[in-house]
């Protein structure tokens, strides 16, 4: 079992990939654009204060959602694009993570 911190740690590398995959390939940035580092430290703050970590795996399947409304749709955006080809780019950290969502949706029913 991981830790809280452990579990904040992973879900913010996940995250940080993905928004750097959906910048390098939709904005055509090398670097993360200031929309995509806006997103990024948002999205980072949000992991570090959540109430909640204990007792899930990822953001993506929590219940609450504490994004403010303009900065979920700019999350989901970076999702839809990113989440398929983390296969191809990060094929070891998207197994990862796919096992761990399957697994806690397995513990719920």
């Amino acid at each position: 079992m991981k830790s809280a911190t452990d579990k904040r740690e992973q879900e913010k590398r996940i995250v940080g990939q993905m928004i750097h995959l959906f910048c390098r390939k939709r904005h055509h940035q090398a670097h993360l654009c200031p929309d995509c580092q806006a997103v990024l430290a948002y999205a980072a703050d949000r992991c570090d204060h959540c109430p909640f970590m204990e007792s899930k795996t990822f953001c993506s399947n929590c219940k609450v959602h504490c994004y403010r409304p303009e900065m979920r749709e700019k999350i989901r955006a970076i999702m839809r694009f990113s989440g398929p080809r983390m296969l191809l780019y990060h094929p070891v950290l998207a197994v990862s993570h796919m096992l761990l969502t399957w697994k806690e949706r397995m513990n719920k029913t």
